[in-house]
C-alpha cells in the first residue's frame, strides 16, 4: 500500500527516550532517571491544583493573564513578555519554527539537550553540533561555528545531561560574539537549582536585548512534572512571533493554578535547593571516594550528576547492576555518552542507596 511520505528531515530524527519508569523485568523501584523532585510538590501548589476550577467542558484561560502575572511579580519581569508552553519543550520547538527552516542552522553543544536536535529537524534547519570542553559549554566552539546560515543557538545552563555551568561572564561573551539577528536560546530548567549569586544573568539580558529567549519549566524544582508548564521571557517581538505558533490552550486549568502557588512557594523552593546541594555534594564525594576504578563525576549545578566510566567497571554494566539492586538511572547511549551515566539526586535513603549499589559493583568488577 502507498502511503503519504514524510519530509525527508522527518525521517531523520531521533524520537525522544524519556527515563525508564520500570526495570527490564516489569519492577517499579527507585527512579532516579528523569531529574525530578524527589520531595514532591509544595503543598501550597497540591492544594491549589485540587481546589481549581476543572470543568472539564470549559477551556483553560487561553492567555494565562494569571500564571503569567504570578511569574512575573515573583521574578521582577514584564508579563506581557511571558510566553508559556506543555513544558519549555514546547518552547524550544516554538523557538526554532519561528527563527529556522530549510537552509538555516540551528548550533547546539555535543553533550546538550536531546530535544534541540529535534526542534532543529522539524522545521528541517539543520543541527550544527560543536564540541565540548570536558562535557561543559565551550563558547569559542560555539562562536567559531556562526555562519551566515545561523538562525538559533542552544545553551542549556545548567546543563542537560552534563550539569555543567558557564557562569555569566561566559554567557555575556558569548552573547556579545553572536550576531544581532542570531536568536540566543538559554534553556534555564535547572537555574532554580543555582546559589542566587550564581545567576548568569540571563533574564538580565533578555530584559535589555532583543535576541535573547530565557525558558524554564516548573517540572523540575516546583515538582510540577505531570502537568508539563514551561515559560518563557524574551522582548515583544519575539514572544510575538512565538505566539503566533503556539498550541492554543496549552496549559491547563489546574495547572495554571498550581503553577500560581508554586511560584510563590519560596520555602518549598529553598527546601528543595538545600536538599539537593547537599546530597549532591555528599554524592560526588561518594564518586570521588571510587575514583581509582576509573569513576568520575563531572561537576554539576542541578539536580542530578553526570558520571563517567573509564574503567573495569562500564556504564552499562553498572546500569544493569543498579537496575537489579533497584535503581533505574539514565544510561546515555544515545546522546553520545556511552560510557556516562545520568543519575538524579533523590531522597537521602535514594542517594545512600544508589551510591552503596554502585560501590558493591565497583568492588565485583575490580
Amino acid at each position: 500500500m502507498t502511503a503519504p511520505a514524510p519530509k525527508p528531515w522527518i525521517q531523520a530524527i531521533a524520537p525522544y527516550i524519556p527515563g525508564r519508569s520500570t526495570t527490564d523485568d516489569g519492577r517499579t523501584v527507585a527512579k532516579l532517571s528523569s531529574n525530578e523532585n524527589p520531595l514532591g510538590t509544595s503543598a501550597a501548589a497540591t492544594a491549589a491544583f485540587e481546589a481549581a476550577d476543572r470543568t472539564l467542558a470549559r477551556y483553560p484561560d487561553a492567555s494565562a493573564a494569571d500564571m503569567r502575572a504570578a511569574i512575573a511579580a515573583a521574578h521582577g519581569l514584564d508579563p506581557d513578555r511571558i510566553i508559556y508552553g506543555t513544558g519549555s519543550d514546547e518552547l524550544l520547538h516554538l523557538a526554532a519554527g519561528a527563527y529556522a527552516g530549510v537552509g538555516d542552522e540551528v548550533i547546539h553543544v555535543r553533550y546538550g539537550f536531546a530535544v534541540y536536535d529535534i526542534a532543529t529537524r522539524r522545521v528541517g534547519a539543520t543541527p550544527v553540533v560543536v564540541p565540548d570542553r570536558d562535557y561543559a559549554t565551550d563558547v569559542d566552539a560555539i562562536l567559531a561555528a556562526v555562519t551566515e546560515r545561523t538562525r538559533v543557538v542552544f545553551v542549556a545552563n545548567p546543563n542537560n545531561p552534563t550539569g555543567t555551568f558557564a557562569p555569566r561572564a561566559e554567557i555575556a561573551r558569548l552573547h556579545a560574539g553572536l550576531p544581532r539577528d542570531v536568536l540566543l536560546v538559554l534553556d534555564q530548567a535547572y537555574a532554580e537549582y543555582l546559589a542566587p549569586h550564581e545567576d548568569d544573568a540571563g533574564l538580565a539580558l533578555a530584559m535589555t536585548e532583543a535576541n535573547v529567549l530565557v525558558t524554564r519549566t516548573f517540572s523540575k524544582i516546583h515538582g510540577l512534572a505531570a502537568e508539563r508548564i514551561g515559560w518563557g521571557y524574551a522582548c515583544p517581538q519575539v514572544i510575538d512571533a512565538m505566539h503566533r505558533i503556539r498550541a492554543p490552550f496549552n496549559v491547563t486549568t489546574a495547572g495554571q493554578a498550581a503553577a500560581i502557588a508554586a511560584v510563590a512557594d519560596d520555602a518549598f523552593v529553598d527546601a528543595t535547593r538545600a536538599h539537593n546541594t547537599h546530597w549532591r555534594t555528599w554524592f560526588e564525594g561518594e564518586i570521588a571516594a571510587l575514583g581509582n576504578a576509573g569513576l568520575r563525576a563531572i561537576p554539576s549545578k542541578a539536580n542530578f550528576v553526570l558520571i563517567v566510566f573509564e574503567g573495569a567497571l562500564t556504564a552499562e554494566a553498572a546500569y544493569k547492576g543498579l537496575m537489579d539492586a533497584g535503581y533505574i538511572v539514565r544510561w546515555l547511549p544515545g546522546q553520545g555518552l556511552p560510557h556516562g551515566l545520568r543519575i538524579t539526586i533523590g531522597t537521602e535513603d535514594e542517594t545512600r542507596g544508589v551510591a552503596a549499589a554502585l560501590r558493591a559493583l565497583v568492588e565485583s568488577a575490580a
